[in-house]
């Protein structure tokens, strides 16, 4: 599977577009490899791209005073990756974006993707719909934050990304729960020993 069938499958999934289409919207996807620990968007920069995982992982994260580091989100194979706060207003980004593992993007600016909405009406209608995604996603976390125990966001969470354990730190998993690095420990343990 080349490096566009990915991307193809994962849009053809919610829109259809013909080979015309689909030749234009090519032109403007560039390829951009991220060794681990290099960012797509860094805090204070304008966010000026969306990129669809090809391969690797990435997370969200803001960086504090103190040096620590909070987490919001992840993103794997088959995901897009972008803030579109800061893309959509021009402004400053709040957060990172970076590779925590070899990453392999498939990168359109938001130059070229608004270009796009006026030549493959199709790809308005497919950034609108992850648009919503996006946004559904992140009040799902806020009510699971808020209604959900620790040990139920964990149980969640593992059902969400099964090989999450494998490729993310512990430390940014706990923060992206909300927790401390120990609760986590806590957590695992308690459910390994109970064989849930």
């Amino acid at each position: 599977m080349n490096n566009f069938d990915k991307i193809k499958a994962n849009i053809d999934s919610i829109v259809s577009l013909n080979s015309e289409e689909w030749d234009s919207l090519r032109n403007d996807i560039s390829f951009v490899h991220l060794k681990k620990g290099d960012f797509f968007l860094q805090e204070g920069a304008v966010c000026k791209e969306i990129a669809f995982i090809d391969k690797g992982a990435l997370i969200y994260s803001r960086s504090l005073d103190n040096g620590d580091e909070i987490t919001s989100d992840f993103a794997f194979e088959n995901e897009w990756v972008t803030n579109n706060y800061s893309r959509l207003n021009n402004s400053p980004s709040n957060l990172n974006i970076k590779a925590i593992e070899d990453s392999n993007l498939l990168v359109i600016t938001h130059q070229n993707l608004t270009c796009l909405y006026d030549r493959i009406p199709m790809i308005e209608r497919f950034s609108r719909i992850l648009m919503e995604q996006a946004y559904l996603k992140i009040v799902g976390l806020s009510i699971d934050l808020q209604t959900l125990s620790a040990t139920d966001r964990y149980l969640k969470l593992m059902q969400t990304y099964p090989e999450i354990f494998q490729r993310v730190p512990l430390y940014h998993i706990a923060n992206y729960l909300g927790i401390a690095p120990k609760s986590l420990s806590r957590i695992r343990n308690s459910i390994f020993s109970s064989g849930k």
